[in-house]
């Protein structure tokens, strides 16, 4: 089955002319599909499309070469949703209003816009910094997750450079988390590039992690669990910048995390990359967002949950499986104590979210559903999403590994990362932080969080 073409006549900017919009739908007759949305998804809907960009380099200001590779994702795309038909669908409700997942063959599929931003070159959109034209290259800004009941699951946008192509990608948070996302970017990638099948098919049981029915009531959905308004505010006072650690800035670091046993119950246990990194960054941010002694401040991430639960779920587990695990303390216990101090909470709470406790946290929220924004990550927070594991710079379509992968700006607030491994190869790790420009400020002159003392 072939996309299906829509060209439209849309609104242009002065950077970005959109040329196009299509819809591409699984290459086979899938039939019609339901699948109940889980405990670990609910809370999403009120979050927003999750945004990712790549960056490819291609030839200088080539018509012919763009459009081979448009037909070529395009081509690629059709064929890997025959396994991962659930982004072709949308978010419905059954008679009861249990939210799902739902898919048939005359849904339109996934849309795929089209652009041409050729007097901008790929070198300008790699740059640490983010930039205005960031926004415009990738689709769904401040769309709420909720509205996969009307709109697509999975928007892409495909920018022509001067010399380079951008691939911007919007996908629904409430149906699929981060480790989902790149699977499905990944066997995308391998589809493209003449693979015959995946390594290995999404699963998606997902009863077999939760199976309750939980009906929300969402005649408020902007609201979040903490009474706010969760509809985006402009907030000119925020930047986004990504640091990068070297493999020895990473070493140095996490050296000086373990330099000193640390009570455990069953003996010291030295801290891993993750929790010497995050206790780092959790420092800093907190010295140069200079709070004072008696403020809390709240470390929070968000945690894979397919080994943790019982029975464990397989990697290939297609949906959300994540949960959020918070940790708080005074900016004066953790500016007082040794580095290890922080990355012992961090530790203890990631070490003690086990099944039990997963249990626990869903039976809570199933008794008491509600909803969350994606700002209720605590007072002072520093908030982790993504992780170095995902093999983002592995996703080549045919004409080489992307020059950069960022995120967009939805779910971003003041305090929020996104970790993904360093372009620059081995275990170097890239941390793309949002924070209060006068802050990021301080935090751009501290040498030490630099790892430069």
């Amino acid at each position: 089955m072939a996309p299906v073409e829509l060209v439209k006549n849309i609104e242009q900017s002065p950077n970005l002319k959109i040329t196009s919009k299509s819809h591409v739908k699984p290459n086979k007759k899938i039939g019609k599909k339901e699948c109940q949305l889980t405990t670990f998804d609910l809370p999403y809907l009120a979050f927003y499309y999750n945004q990712k960009l790549l960056f490819y380099k291609g030839n200088d200001d080539d018509d012919d070469d763009f459009e081979g590779m448009v037909k070529k994702l395009k081509h690629g795309l059709s064929l890997v949703l025959e396994d991962f038909y659930q982004l072709a669908g949308k978010i419905g409700q059954d008679e009861e209003g249990v939210f799902r997942v739902e898919y048939d063959d005359d849904m339109v599929g996934v849309e795929v816009i089209e652009a041409v931003a050729d007097e901008i070159e790929v070198a300008e959109l790699t740059v640490a910094e983010s930039s205005t034209i960031l926004k415009e290259l990738v689709p769904y800004t401040g769309i709420l997750n909720l509205e996969g009941m009307h709109r697509p699951l999975l928007v892409v946008q495909l920018t022509k450079l001067k010399d380079g192509l951008v691939m911007g990608c919007a996908f629904n948070h409430a149906v699929l988390d981060g480790t989902s996302t790149w699977h499905f970017m990944s066997s995308w990638a391998k589809i493209c590039c003449g693979a015959l099948s995946m390594l290995s098919s999404p699963f998606l049981e997902r009863a077999k992690a939760r199976n309750m029915r939980v009906k929300l009531d969402l005649s408020s959905p902007f609201v979040t669990s903490n009474g706010s308004d969760a509809k985006p505010k402009p907030n000119s006072q925020l930047r986004d910048k990504i640091f990068t650690f070297s493999e020895l800035a990473i070493d140095k670091i996490k050296s000086t995390v373990n330099n000193n046993d640390h009570p455990q119950s069953n003996g010291p246990k030295s801290f891993s990359t993750f929790q010497a990194l995050s206790s780092h960054i959790w420092l800093h941010i907190s010295h140069a967002r200079n709070l004072k002694p008696e403020e809390y401040t709240v470390f929070t991430v968000f945690a894979d949950c397919r080994k943790r639960v019982d029975p464990p779920m397989p990697e290939t587990y297609f949906g959300n499986l994540i949960q959020a695990i918070f940790t708080i303390t005074t900016a004066k216990l953790l500016f007082t104590h040794t580095p290890e101090f922080g990355a012992s909470l961090i530790q203890k709470a990631i070490g003690g979210h086990n099944a039990k406790a997963i249990d626990e946290r869903n039976k809570r929220w199933e008794s008491e559903p509600k909803v969350f924004g994606f700002k209720d990550a605590g007072i002072n927070s520093v908030a982790v999403g993504s992780s170095p594991r995902f093999k983002v710079y592995d996703v080549d379509f045919g004409w080489g590994k992307p020059k950069n992968v960022r995120s967009g700006s939805n779910n971003k607030f003041d305090g929020m990362i996104y970790l993904y491994p360093g372009k620059s190869g081995g275990r170097s790790i890239d941390v793309e932080l949002t924070l209060e420009s006068q802050a990021m400020e301080r935090l751009e002159q501290d040498k030490e969080f630099l790892m430069e003392a």
